[in-house]
């Protein structure tokens, strides 16, 4: 697979840092349509010390969180003055995990847009490993301007 955004051009769209970043590159990128981006699981990430010691899974919550992080390259790109925005959780619907993500594998994230506009987005995303379905959930945020989310003291 082709890189279409390494790891330098995710975070140049993206504000989150290790260990939050949570996705290594984009392969597929249609604007405002679909993205695919690939998650190196390693055992060395920080979340496999105490889930599970001896049985390492990646939670999936984490699962959905880089469906997100995608998901917020996806309509990012979109938008001029993204240094100045964060793309925030408003909701998931219908997440379902239907096998374990665990190290060594490659996460493949696949984000399709269902509605991107300026402040509200609403996305369906798929992690795969191997092909293989590993977790599906819709995927609700907003776009937010950065100083208005520190005021108000959002987490």
């Amino acid at each position: 697979m082709e890189t279409v955004l390494d790891a330098l051009a995710i975070q140049k769209l993206l504000p989150h840092r290790y260990p939050f970043l949570l996705v290594d590159r984009i392969v597929e990128l249609i604007p405002r349509e679909r993205i695919v981006g690939i998650k190196q699981v390693s055992i060395n990430e920080p979340f496999f010390q105490g889930h599970f010691p001896g049985a390492p899974v990646m939670p999936g919550v984490l699962v959905v969180e880089a469906l997100a992080q995608v998901g917020a390259v996806l309509a990012l790109r979109e938008i001029e003055d993204r240094d100045q925005k964060l793309v925030l959780f408003t909701g998931i619907k219908e997440a379902r995990f239907r096998r374990p993500v665990v190290p060594g594998d490659t996460l493949t994230l696949e984000v399709t847009a269902l509605r991107i506009g300026s402040r509200v987005q609403r996305m369906r995303g798929e992690a795969k490993v191997d092909g293989q379905l590993a977790a599906d959930a819709e995927i609700m945020s907003i776009v937010a301007s950065r100083d208005a989310t520190s005021e108000q003291n959002v987490t």
